[in-house]
């Protein structure tokens, strides 16, 4: 394990030097004071701005109220304490309304896919959405910007409960739009289950150890998103790349340069055998 608790990947990433030009930019934000009140007067720069890391564990208040201060806290263990009697209470529901075991494991299963198309978009087209009016701002800030410019804050990594009830509330009705009564509690199992897993996921790709290829290429990839300059346009899923294949967004590999001593060696190489051929 390498100082500050980082791993020796995760210490080998934060140590490396922003390149963007765009990081020597000052900007009038005061990182001992609450940022949300902060970030609406960046206007068209808070875009840049928050997209420059703070390579540190530690971050600053977000409000001045202490109220709300702690409802945008939530350790990462809290999520399946929470949800997880929850997916189970929602397939109970729908065996006592009467759908029978393995339409159940359909419509989970259904549900569990569902919410890695719902993921992306959220990810991609809210938690992305671009930003540049006082309001905008401070609601970009509070949904995900935060996330970005302390990437390492473990405490603000998942989402809080509060704010997950709040969305989970709005598919529930929405869904009765969509689904019969018995179909939708599976359904919506599924989904939840799906959340539960990409909020551990998410944490485990910024502090956890890959221990498999994939998931080191997974670790990888996000830290990408979040560290490399230009990146976070790429890289949308966290527990799939699947929607990132569909729609074009997977990160482009990665150019392939000639250092200057092989690209001389392979110009003498040439000239020599234009010599050769002249004679």
């Amino acid at each position: 394990m390498a100082p500050d608790g980082f791993n020796s990947y995760e210490e080998h990433v934060l140590r490396k030097p922003l390149t963007n030009g765009s990081a020597r930019k000052t900007f009038k934000v005061d990182m001992t004071k609450p940022m949300v009140a902060q970030v609406g007067r960046l206007g068209s720069d808070y875009d840049e701005w928050v997209h420059q890391p703070v390579k540190r564990k530690e971050c600053p208040r977000l409000f001045d109220s202490d109220l709300l201060e702690y409802f945008t806290k939530c350790k990462w263990w809290m999520i399946p304490l929470i949800w997880g009697p929850v997916v189970a209470w929602c397939e109970a529901k729908a065996l006592a309304e009467g759908l029978p075991v393995k339409l159940l494991l359909v419509a989970f299963t259904e549900g569990l896919l569902f919410w890695t198309l719902l993921e992306y978009i959220l990810h991609r087209w809210v938690f992305h959405m671009k930003a540049s009016s006082a309001t905008t701002n401070k609601m970009h800030y509070i949904i995900h910007g935060f996330h970005h410019k302390h990437p390492m804050d473990g405490d603000r990594l998942v989402f809080p409960p509060l704010y997950t009830a709040a969305i989970c509330l709005f598919l529930w009705k929405l869904l009765d739009l969509v689904f019969s009564p018995q179909w939708k509690p599976s359904f919506y199992g599924g989904a939840l289950l799906g959340y539960i897993i990409y909020d551990l996921t998410h944490y485990f790709l910024h502090f956890g150890t890959p221990f498999t290829n994939h998931l080191y290429k997974m670790k990888k990839g996000h830290y990408n998103h979040h560290f490399k300059d230009g990146n976070q346009n790429y890289s949308f899923g966290v527990t799939s790349s699947f929607w990132d294949r569909v729609f074009g967004t997977l990160q482009p590999p990665p150019k392939r340069t000639i250092v200057p001593v092989m690209r001389d060696s392979l110009l003498q190489e040439n000239s020599n055998k234009d010599d050769n051929n002249a004679e």
